[in-house]
């Protein structure tokens, strides 16, 4: 993709968005539930939409929220529902819309107190402990389309693991709610919103200060508080702005909180590759702000709006790349936690093979998993995963005692662990990711798309390793060719080829008309260059023999 001539600038008034047209189609746009692109479609975190393209209006969100509380009631949860928002301009209509139905049903909903934001890392860790100290099962929904650009909403929902939902609850929630959308909304049982704000079964509680005083149990912090690190935040307008202030006080650290903008237009942010408004926490372009300030904090911070998601910007490498940074913190916490040995690191089986050298160094068992968050839940849940992480920049890993933080994305802990590492260790990520690169190789890393039709995507999805006949892939023999994931068994919906130094993946977009393609090289960018154009070839050579 040819990068965007504004790239990494401030957007100018003709990239915004109309927030009242935004809003006001969320409230007047019928979705046609004929449309394919129209209904609601969970993918790997919730559904997403735009009001502007009739994917994401209050009709969606009543018929997701009554197929959610029929869920739960043939589960038998009868404990609260906790609900999170972000800062998009969707998210708080979207809000209002979900109270109305999950009250009128008899749900006792759980919101912060002043009915602010709610990153997705607290819902998760609301849920599980609620679920591990009371007798009621709790579960969660967020209303977020995470890093997504400003004109989108989103939602997902959390069962009472505390992470995203399994692919058949969300097939099940997904099926529902397209009966209810086709029937137009007939089933729905909702409230007027004023009746549903006024109800005892909406319960409000201090998100923030419960959240914050447990993150003791996950991090050092008074590591970083005794060094004296300064940490420089921008949250780029996202849910958990409120909470950096009272992690400084409660902790004593010295953090800065340099952008303290929220604006559901993201008018302040940088452009990212492609031109667009995208508050991608792993992107140069929209950390462009952040970086520019590097050399004025030991490590500084970012997070997409909902807080799932880390960047990490250190004085000696910029911008870290988030496999890079899955490496070093793999392996700082497999060395400075007393954690049982038993436990398993976590990783996509697109993320970085510095993961699997990171580990057979350290003699640590690896669990390469199919792509999504939800394939760590268990072993999060469990404890026998002690880290979870995905190349998006995404990742949580355990408390300091070996027991269960959150079965989701945490960026705050991922933010804060960069803290600690410099703290403890007196090297900052980025220095103990070169020490790494040395002893163990350095890896190019890259990731291409292109488009692909309904089909295309098809035939990319059924992939087996006999699809691939080749048996060289940059002039190094093919030593294995991967449809279902090593550590689970589950199908990949893709292929995975490596060879001794280097590896692609080709698999189609969940929510896009387009296929892509990661590729890595433990020997030099040429050869990953060569390996990506390999897989191309590969991957057209299979269309032609489909006839597509």
């Amino acid at each position: 993709m040819t990068v965007h001539e504004r790239a990494g600038q401030v957007s100018l008034p003709e990239d915004r968005i109309n927030i009242a047209k935004v809003v006001s189609d969320y409230f007047f746009t019928q979705p046609d539930s004929s449309i394919a692109a129209q209904k609601v479609s969970f993918g790997t975190s919730g559904h997403r939409g735009s009001s502007l393209k009739a994917s994401f209006n209050e009709y969606h969100i009543l018929a997701i929220c009554q197929a959610v509380v029929e869920y739960r009631k043939a589960q038998g949860f009868s404990g609260p529902l906790y609900l999170g928002k972000d800062t998009h301009a969707l998210s708080e209509p979207a809000f209002n819309s979900a109270l109305s139905v999950l009250i009128a049903n008899d749900v006792d909903v759980v919101v912060q107190q002043d009915l602010g934001f709610t990153p997705t890392p607290v819902i998760s860790r609301l849920v599980i402990s609620h679920n591990k100290t009371e007798e009621t099962v709790a579960d969660g929904l967020i209303i977020t389309p995470s890093h997504n650009p400003p004109q989108d909403g989103g939602i997902k929902y959390n069962p009472p693991h505390g992470g995203p939902a399994e692919g058949e609850i969300t097939k099940q929630i997904e099926a529902r709610a397209n009966e209810i959308l086709a029937a137009d909304l007939e089933d729905v049982l909702d409230l007027p919103l004023s009746e549903a704000m006024a109800s005892e079964r909406l319960i409000k509680r201090d998100f923030v200060t419960e959240y914050v005083e447990q993150l003791d149990q996950v991090l050092d912090m008074q590591a970083i508080a005794k060094a004296g690190v300064t940490i420089g935040v921008d949250p780029l307008g996202g849910s958990g702005i409120d909470y950096w202030p009272v992690i400084a006080k409660r902790y004593g650290i010295n953090i800065k909180v340099v952008n303290k903008a929220v604006d559901p237009s993201f008018a302040f942010m940088p452009l990212d590759k492609d031109g667009k408004i995208r508050m991608d926490c792993s992107s140069p372009y929209a950390m462009a702000g952040l970086i520019s300030l590097k050399d004025e904090f030991d490590v500084a911070v970012g997070n997409d709006p909902d807080f799932d998601r880390h960047g990490i910007v250190t004085k000696s490498g910029g911008l870290m790349n988030p496999n890079h940074y899955l490496a070093v913190s793999i392996h700082y916490l497999m060395t400075h936690r007393d954690w049982p040995e038993s436990a398993k690191i976590g990783k996509t089986l697109v993320s970085s093979s510095l993961i699997d050298r990171v580990a057979k160094d350290l003699d640590k068992q690896l669990s390469e998993v199919p792509v999504g968050f939800k394939w760590f839940v268990d072993g999060l849940h469990q404890a026998s995963y002690a880290f979870g992480g995905e190349e998006s920049a995404g990742a949580s890993f355990i408390a300091r005692d070996g027991s269960c933080w959150t079965t989701d994305k945490d960026g705050f802990i991922m933010a804060l662990l960069a803290a600690e590492i410099l703290a403890v260790t007196g090297k900052d990520p980025y220095q103990h990711f070169l020490a790494l690169a040395e002893k163990l190789g350095t890896p190019s890393y890259g990731r291409v798309e292109a488009v692909a039709n309904a089909k295309q995507k098809s035939v990319l999805t059924q992939l087996q390793p006999e699809s691939i006949t080749a048996t060289e892939l940059a002039g190094e023999p093919i030593v294995s060719k991967l449809s279902h994931a090593p550590g689970n068994n589950a199908a990949i919906g893709g292929l995975k080829v490596e060879t001794a130094n280097g590896w692609f993946a080709a698999r189609p977009s969940g929510t896009e008309e387009i296929y892509k393609i990661y590729a890595e090289s433990f020997i030099d960018e040429a050869h990953l260059q060569q390996i990506i154009a390999d897989a191309q070839v590969m991957v057209s050579d299979i269309f032609a023999k489909a006839g597509i």
